[in-house]
């Protein structure tokens, strides 16, 4: 297990992390300072923990946003799959049509050349 000290509103936190994720923790850290930081610059010094619970929300508010932008975009995502899905259905049914039409031609014509031969 990998073990990281973060800073934290100039608070130091040991925190255990797996292995390789050291970096990881640290950036995630470092973003949560800095919304601990806009509130200080935006309320002033309003107290330690009602800091924190104001970035924590602020934080949750932007990962529940994203997460709702996220489904939209998957619905969307699906709906066009579908709509994707019946375009290559269409076109294979165009094709078949085309093929069978191909076919008829080409036994017509053979229809019309041995009738010419027999002349």
């Amino acid at each position: 297990m990998g073990q990281v000290t973060v800073t934290i509103d100039n608070k130091s936190y040991r925190m255990v992390c797996d292995d390789g994720q050291e970096a990881h923790l640290e950036s995630l850290a470092a973003y949560f300072d800095g919304r601990v930081q806009e509130m200080r610059s935006s309320f002033g010094e309003i107290g330690d923990m009602r800091l924190t619970i104001m970035a924590a929300i602020t934080t949750a508010d932007e990962i529940m946003e994203l997460r709702r932008r996220l489904a939209a975009l998957e619905t969307d995502l699906s709906a066009e799959r579908q709509a994707l899905s019946e375009v290559d259905r269409r076109q294979a049914e165009r094709d078949n049509k085309t093929a069978e039409t191909i076919a008829a031609l080409a036994e017509r014509i053979e229809r019309i050349a041995k009738g010419l031969a027999a002349v």
